[in-house]
């Protein structure tokens, strides 16, 4: 299915117990930024997060991107969108691949789903088949407050969208070429979910800045670009999460 319509849904991936401390990790950050958008709690904010990093290291996760990227793994960033009810922003139509330094554009986004996903709080929408295009250019749309503040600047047939509707735990795998958004969350339900994108450590991160806010080494070989250290647990300034005094 990746291969022709450009994504797959994997059901059940992270357990119960996790999920509710990825909420409560959630509801943390956003006491910590209380000027910060919860649609926009991103990898600046996450860079010496040793939960964050426990997250997207987990073997479940990383045994899912293995499928799409190969066994040498490198995250390159994350990016809770979290929605809040009846005002949650929407991210119009694009192609994540137009925005991202990397060489070649070789990449896999995990999209973890932290709250039930539904069409009425905003799920993901995704055009089928749409990966197989090439990259189309990006415009500015400042007539409707959105995540991104652009829009894919060609015509969307959004006849053909299939809405991803997730529960927690479950995770949707896209493709960096799909044409993909979300509407407006109107309903009275949060709609969070946590964007991971693995590389394969033979993919360069072509950023000048150097080593890259959020590259870490996850799995197999270092390959090709500098890592950021694995940040060490301070009860002072992370959150606590289960295992957390051992984290190392």
């Amino acid at each position: 299915m990746y291969e022709t319509d450009g994504y797959v849904t994997f059901r059940d991936v992270i357990d119960t117990e996790l999920i509710k401390e990825v909420n409560d990790h959630v509801e943390w950050l956003q006491a910590r930024h209380p000027d910060v958008r919860p649609e926009q709690l991103g990898h600046v904010y996450l860079r010496d997060d040793p939960f964050w990093l426990r997250l997207v290291s987990d073997d479940r996760l990383l045994d899912i991107a293995e499928r799409f990227v190969g066994p040498d793994i490198a995250l390159f960033a994350s990016h809770y969108i979290s929605k809040p009810p009846y005002s949650g922003q929407p991210v119009l139509w694009h192609q994540d691949a137009a925005f991202w330094p990397l060489e070649p554009m070789k990449v896999v986004t995990l999209w973890l789903a932290v709250d039930h996903s539904t069409p009425e709080n905003g799920c993901v929408r995704v055009i089928p088949g749409s990966h197989r295009s090439d990259v189309a250019g990006m415009r500015d749309n400042t007539e409707v407050e959105s995540v991104l503040g652009k829009e894919i600047a060609v015509e969307v047939d959004e006849s053909e969208a299939v809405d991803m509707v997730l529960a927690p735990g479950d995770v949707e795998v896209h493709h960096p070429n799909i044409v993909h958004g979300s509407t407006a969350n109107t309903s009275p339900n949060r709609r969070c979910g946590l964007t991971i994108r693995y590389i394969p450590t033979s993919t360069r991160i072509t950023d000048p800045e150097t080593p890259y806010p959020s590259a870490f080494h996850l799995r197999g070989e270092p390959g090709a670009n500098s890592y950021q250290p694995r940040p060490r647990y301070d009860e002072s300034r992370h959150f606590p999460f289960s295992g957390s005094t051992g984290w190392v």
